[in-house]
């Protein structure tokens, strides 16, 4: 089956163009690489082109989650598996994989969240001038998580047909997942919902400092902070979270368990508790992973994809 680089970036449809452009540069600490044609703007925390876009609309939503996959063959090999699995997918035109500065070029629906994935081969790199942390030393974008109401088809869906691996899960709740073979403990998640949306998404840091500092800075800067500092228990990762300006629920977290691609262990069963879920019982706010609204994918008729 096809294999996975890592989680590349998110589209994100914002309100308020300035206020999160503020958010995501200086609290958050991504660099600003480029502004589009249309006013969509391009962060990094990588030495990728972008690891967050942002996009003015009316509704704040998420619009789409992009891979990278290692090589040209997983392409081909990850469109078999949606055709067998009747997925409608369409590849991505030249005039929008150049303003996204990436090759080859896949998308499709989530049947069971709404939620646009999109695959790609390549993207453009900036070696050159590397990224340079501000407030916070981030390592990557780390993770996202979905809500679904049909928890069951999805986990298949996602196991079955996108060669993701679970690392461990709440009994009925929420499967941690590994795009495969991305090492880290889960670079997805999976929760049970009474409806398809994004439940948060998650930049993991450096050094734990970085957790203590980010809460502060939150604090003085009247950024909502909803959980935390806590540790969950299934990866062992310190975390944060806090609302940007549209109510999306962002996630700093330090630490997490590595999976070895060969014999890695057995995903773990906890139970429905709040303690599954933080070591140190970190009160939640009701708002943390409330917002979460998915666009709404125009209609695209399936498209053969063509062997490089």
């Amino acid at each position: 089956m096809h294999r996975h680089l890592k989680l590349g970036y998110l589209a994100l449809n914002v309100t308020n163009m300035e206020a999160s452009k503020k958010f995501y540069e200086s609290m958050v600490g991504l660099n600003l690489t480029e502004i589009g044609a249309n006013g969509e703007h391009f962060f990094r925390c990588s030495d990728d082109h972008h690891n967050i876009v942002l996009y003015k609309k009316d509704q704040a939503s998420l619009k789409r989650i992009g891979w990278e996959l290692e090589s040209e063959s997983d392409m081909n090999q990850l469109y078999s598996a949606l055709e067998r699995s009747k997925v409608k997918v369409r590849e991505v035109d030249a005039a929008e994989r150049a303003f996204l500065h990436q090759g080859r070029t896949i998308r499709f629906e989530d049947p069971f969240s709404g939620a646009v994935h999109e695959y790609y081969t390549d993207q453009r790199r900036l070696g050159g001038t590397p990224f340079e942390p501000t407030v916070a030393k981030i390592q990557k974008l780390g993770h996202v998580v979905l809500k679904t109401p049909r928890y069951e088809d999805a986990l298949a869906f996602y196991m079955d047909v996108l060669n993701f691996r679970s690392s461990d899960f709440v009994e009925g709740m929420i499967t941690f997942m590994r795009a495969f073979p991305i090492p880290y403990h889960h670079s997805f998640g999976l929760a049970k919902s009474d409806k398809g949306a994004m439940h948060h998404l998650n930049f993991m840091v450096s050094e734990v400092d970085d957790i203590g500092k980010g809460m502060w800075r939150y604090k003085k800067n009247d950024v909502v902070v909803v959980r935390g500092p806590g540790r969950h228990p299934p990866s062992g990762a310190m975390f944060l979270y806090a609302l940007d300006p549209d109510g999306h629920t962002v996630e700093y977290s330090f630490g997490m368990e590595e999976f070895p691609e060969v014999s890695p262990r057995k995903p773990r069963q906890l139970p429905p508790l709040p303690e599954s879920i933080d070591f140190w019982g970190a009160p939640t706010d009701p708002r943390m992973g409330a917002t979460g609204n998915i666009e709404k994918a125009e209609a695209a008729p399936a498209k053969k994809l063509q062997p490089a």
